[in-house]
């Protein structure tokens, strides 16, 4: 069945601003895919719209009065545990770590407001190629959920061909995730223990300020020492580098040692900082002594370093399709033919534990969060 042919995702906006309402919904509602069943000017009234339209989605403001964004979400999760949520802040410190505490909550994913809704024309152009897809495939993706919804057939899954396990001694992990991707991180980072003897790279797909939240937020409850990486760092074991926000991330062997380096290349699979830029220099760097891990995303970011990794004699290996809130990057390099395995998140920290300990007099284990 083809995305035309299957029902509009419908979709409620939560708002408190007037302008913001009709700029979201004319833009959605433009897209014979989606149709905008609901506004609301807060919370509350929000919820009572939920409760009569069944939507697929929610786009939900974070500062609202009578009842703001984190105080609405519990309740649309308490009584719409599969329903996403989509956050809409702007791009301040303030409204990223309120989006951070959002996406803790259950949020599936966020979207940044323009600076300015001044000029309509500008306003659309700035959030329509983020916006409409994340809403058609968070939409769909918990369709079936939905009171009196109908299951559609699924295409039958292409055989996928494992790969052999890699034997060589991991000298470095590098990560790829993005949509659902902080929720997910809480279930991984923290379980690093803080003797861990590799560096840890990883991309998450977020613009500027809401990335170095996100490190210092992992860095409180772990055990390993976490950063938004800075051009010229040299690699520590025991220590996770966040790509920033904006920039590209790659690294570089000297003489001295490893080193990262950021640039501001085009971006590729329309992110910057891209996951592949990030996997071939690893794969350059580091060969058959790298340890690949996939995360919950959109599109396919990651999958063609991934081959880089896979030919330099690396090992892959993704989050499975039940435990992703959107299981298109780990899906990408699964149907590739590039993983060993699939986990389920809760297992992902012990798999790669399980690796940095080949070949490894002692073995780190996986810790708990540090207090």
């Amino acid at each position: 069945m083809t995305s035309a042919s299957l029902p509009p995702v419908k979709v409620v906006v939560i708002d408190d601003s007037v302008v913001i309402r009709r700029v979201l919904t004319d833009l959605l509602s433009a897209d014979p895919e989606i149709e905008v069943v609901g506004t609301a000017a807060n919370g509350q009234l929000g919820l009572e719209k939920v409760r009569r339209t069944h939507p697929d989605l929610v786009i939900l403001d974070i500062e609202m009065p009578v009842m703001d964004g984190l105080t609405t979400l519990p309740h649309l999760r308490a009584e719409f545990p599969a329903l996403p949520v989509i956050m809409f802040s702007t791009l301040t410190t303030r409204a990223g770590s309120a989006t951070l505490d959002a996406l803790a909550l259950g949020a599936a994913d966020y979207l940044t407001k323009p600076e300015s809704f001044g000029g309509r024309d500008q306003a659309f152009a700035s959030i329509k190629a983020e916006m409409l897809p994340k809403v058609k495939v968070l939409g769909r993706a918990r369709r079936p959920s939905r009171p009196n919804a109908t299951l559609l057939p699924r295409p039958a899954a292409p055989v996928v061909k494992r790969r052999a396990a890699a034997t060589a001694r991991v000298e470095v992990v590098v990560i790829a995730v993005s949509t659902g991707g902080p929720k997910a991180l809480q279930h991984v980072v923290p379980r690093l223990p803080a003797n861990l003897p590799v560096p840890v790279l990883l991309v998450q797909h977020m613009p500027p300020v809401f990335t170095g939240l996100l490190a210092e937020r992992l860095d409180r409850e772990s055990p390993v020492h976490v950063v938004e990486a800075a051009s010229g760092d040299a690699l520590r074991p025991g220590t996770v580098y966040i790509a920033p926000g904006g920039r590209h991330m790659v690294i570089e062997k000297r003489a001295i040692g490893v080193t990262v380096r950021l640039n501001d290349d085009p971006p590729e699979n329309s992110c910057r900082p891209a996951a592949d830029p990030l996997f071939r220099s690893v794969a350059k760097a580091y060969g058959a002594n790298a340890l690949a891990v996939v995360l919950t995303g959109m599109g396919s970011d990651g999958c063609k370093g991934a081959q880089h990794l896979v030919d330099a004699g690396a090992e892959v290996l993704a989050q499975d399709e039940a435990t992703s809130v959107v299981w298109g990057m780990p899906g990408a390099v699964v149907h590739a033919g590039l993983v060993t395995a699939e986990f389920p998140l809760d297992r992902i920290a012990d798999a790669i534990l399980t690796r940095v300990a080949r070949q490894r007099a002692s073995a780190p284990t996986a810790a708990g969060v540090r207090r």
